[in-house]
This record gives C-alpha cells, structure tokens and sequence, in this order.
C-alpha cells in the first residue's frame, strides 16, 4: 500500500482501482470543463499571511453548521452514483463521517437509499433533494427523509436542466454498467471493485427503484430520470417543498447575490456557493470567486457555505477566513472512498483536517472560528 500524504495521493489510487466511467464521471465537467478546473485553481491564488512566535498550542477546529457540533467546518458533499465509486458507497462514507465527527449528505441520485444508511448509523444524516416533475414522488420522498430522522434538507436548485458532459456522453455512463466489451475489459482490471459489486445487491438507484410506478428495469429507470428534471423549477416551490418539510432547509447552488437575497427571503436556514462542480454552467466563476460578493450581499441574515473545488485543509481554511461559516467536499472524499473505501474517506477527513489545523496555526490562530479575512495576504486581487 503506498504511503497516502495528500488528497492527490488517494485521487491517484482511486483513478487505478475504479472503472473508467465512474473516475470520468467524478472528475469532469460540462463542456470546456474550464469551471471545473478555476474551481480548483481558484484557491491557489489565494495566498495566506504568515505570523510567526504565536502560541500555538490548545489549537481547536470545532465549529457549528446550522446548530450541528461539527468535529472541523466541513461536510461530505452530496454525490450522485457515490455507491459505484465503492460498493454500498453511500453506507461507507456516512460510517466514517460519523465516526469522525462531520456531516454527511446523501443524494437523492444515490445507490443507497435513504432507509439503507438509515439502517448502519446511530447519528442524524442530512438529505438531498432533487426535485421531480413528479410532485407526489418528491412528497413522499420528503417524507422517507423526515422518517429515517434526516436533520436538514438540502435543496439544489442548480439541475433543473442538464449540463452537457462529454466524458459521459462517450463512456455510455450507466449504473450498473453496460455489458460492452469496452466495459468488461475495464472492469477486469480493477479486480476490487468488481468483488465488491458482486458482493452487494446496492447497483441501481435506491430512492428511485421501486418507489416510482413502472420503474422495473434500467430502460424505464434511464427514461424517467431523463424526462422528470423540472424546467419550471422556482422560489414558488421552494416555499412548497418548506411547507412540507419542517425541519433545516439548506439551499445548494446559489451564484448570485440576488438569488443570495431571495434565499434569505425564503427562511432557509442555511446557503451553499456552488457552480455544482463545474458540471452545470461552463463558463461560471469559480464558486469562491463568486463567494465574497454573496457574503456581502448577506451579511449575517443566512449561514453561508462554500462547496466546489476544495482539494486541502488550505483551500477549506480560505474559504472560512473569506467569511464561509462550513465547506463541503465532494470529490475529494470519492477519491477517498474509491481508492480505500470507508478507510479511504477517513484518510481524506484526516488529511483535510490535519492541514488545516497546521496552516491555522501557522497563520497565528488556534480556533478556526476567528480566522477571517486578516489572514489573507493583503496584496490578494480581493482585497
């Protein structure tokens, strides 16, 4: 086993272990993929002060998210197809989540479905939600999240139509795979994964199958999902969708200030900065050069989160002394759960963590809730 030191590490191992597809699928985004790329590249021209003879001891990255204890100011992010990264995926990342003391978010596009994780943890879960055409599926799926004791609910409100993925597009993306000879070359090289498929019964999406009328194969499963993203998506169902869950609304894929306005407006709880990875708007900014202007535009009436291109603890403590009160990480912890399973998203928890506490205190902070913009190199395009 090689000696994994850094996010890069576990996304090398993961590219290695993981059939083409699902690596392609994690690591791409629409078009150009030039977002994909400034989400990540964005942070490297954020360049941090350095202070020195501080006293560094008693360090703490203990925070909050909407209320929640948080072990450190970052969540698992919610990914769709997680559980073809890694068999029983979703189960595995939720595990190590809970045990290291982060938040963890399942997608409604998830292998697992909600009663599954349901089942293997003791801690509350969040959910989140895609909302249908189907309006009666969406209420009972709200529901199934409040029955399994999910604590918040996190609306995305940036797939209301598809961004264009070429990758996927070429590789055929489906789960579970198609039986090319393309694909079945490939999976022969990735042993582990392909035990670990055959080991489980989790390969289709589980909080779709057998909860919708007429979805009984792939074919009627890839039709449905196809034609029930909603284009008339708006704040109007926002409003439907808190009437009937009461309990956090988190809202996801927020670029503007204006639309950072009318989440507050809506009573949400909490937003997140988000271009969906790069996968929807080519073309964007990255989402922490869109960041600052939100913050502004807000102030304290919302909590505000930061998700999109966060590849170490630096880029995570930049967003939370820019004003972020969370991150979340999404392919940073499939890279994890891919190359090692629940061992692989712990290791990523504990890199991400361990940076962050050195670049705190090397930035001459011990409680990562007074990092601010003060530890920002002045000279900074930002500021």
């Amino acid at each position: 086993m090689p000696v994994i030191t850094c996010i890069e590490d576990l996304k090398q191992l993961y590219r290695k272990r993981v059939p083409t597809m699902f690596y392609d699928y994690a690591e791409s985004g629409s078009w150009t993929e030039s977002t994909f790329r400034d989400n990540e590249s964005a942070f490297a021209r954020l360049k941090l002060r350095q202070k020195v003879l501080v006293d560094m001891n008693n360090r703490s990255l203990k925070s909050t998210m909407i209320g929640e204890d948080v072990a450190m100011p970052v969540a698992l992010a919610p990914t769709g197809l997680t559980g073809m990264q890694h068999a029983d995926g979703e189960i595995k990342a939720a595990l190590a989540a809970e045990k290291f003391g982060v938040p963890f978010c399942l997608s409604t596009m998830s292998i697992c479905s909600i009663e599954d994780v349901a089942e293997h943890v003791t801690k509350p879960f969040w959910f989140q939600l895609y909302v249908m055409k189907d309006r009666e599926y969406i209420s009972r799926l709200i529901r199934r999240a409040d029955a399994a004791g999910c604590s918040a609910l996190v609306l995305t409100l940036d797939l209301q139509i598809m961004g264009q993925r070429h990758k996927d597009i070429k590789n055929g993306l489906s789960t579970p795979p198609k039986p090319t000879l393309r694909n079945l070359l490939n999976i022969a090289t990735r042993p582990r994964w392909a035990l670990g498929m055959l080991g489980t019964s989790r390969r289709s999406f589980g909080n779709i199958v057998g909860h919708v009328d007429g979805i009984d194969s792939m074919g009627s499963l890839g039709m449905w999902t196809a034609s029930q993203f909603d284009p008339g998506l708006n704040w109007d169902d926002v409003k439907w969708i808190k009437d009937q869950w009461k309990g956090k609304l988190v809202l996801k894929g927020i670029m503007d200030p204006d639309d950072a306005h009318l989440a507050v407006q809506s009573g949400a709880d909490a937003l997140i900065v988000s271009n969906h990875g790069g996968r929807q708007l080519d073309g964007a900014p990255a989402s922490v050069d869109a960041l600052p202007a939100i913050l502004d535009a807000v102030g304290n009436d919302i909590e505000v989160w930061l998700d999109g291109g966060i590849r170490s603890g630096q880029d995570a403590f930049k967003a939370i002394a820019l004003g972020a009160k969370g991150t979340m990480i999404g392919r940073a912890f499939l890279y994890g759960l891919g190359a090692m399973g629940e061992a692989g998203v712990t290791r990523c928890l504990e890199i991400i963590a361990n940076e962050m506490d050195l670049t705190m205190a090397f930035c001459g902070l011990t409680d990562i809730n007074k990092a601010d913009k003060r530890v920002l190199w002045p000279g900074n395009p930002k500021f």
